[in-house]
């Protein structure tokens, strides 16, 4: 694995956008009087298949206030790795799922360069 600098980079300023945004999420909630919406875990079956890819996707979610690993479950029989991901912040499991999915294509791109969107379209 061959890491690619820019697409690091900018994958490195959208985990902190994430932070930052997830932050002030958490703190407007724990204010409102109606408190957090219902928690709910979603099930995230990975693209990534390295250990360093899987664990620096559990790590980015884990540090994004709003959301945390709460299992994981490896590759068997033709299954991809899969996590188990409490989301808090999410108007519904789809718009978790979808933001999840997002941060993993990133890190895809970080890790695999333009071969990640082409896996991708296949």
């Amino acid at each position: 694995m061959r890491f690619h600098p820019v697409a690091t980079a900018a994958y490195a300023a959208f985990v902190l956008k994430e932070v930052l945004v997830g932050s002030a999420q958490v703190a407007r909630f724990t204010v409102a009087p109606a408190g957090f919406p219902p928690p709910a875990i979603v099930e995230l079956p990975l693209r990534c298949r390295s250990d360093i890819e899987i664990s620096l996707m559990a790590s980015c979610i884990t540090i994004t206030p709003g959301t945390l690993v709460v299992g994981t479950a490896s590759s068997r029989h033709g299954a991809p790795p899969t996590l188990y991901v409490q989301c808090i912040l999410g108007d519904s499991r789809e718009e978790s799922l979808a933001g999840l999915r997002d941060m993993e294509s990133r890190l895809l791109r970080a890790t695999r360069g333009r071969r990640a969107e082409e896996e991708g379209r296949a």
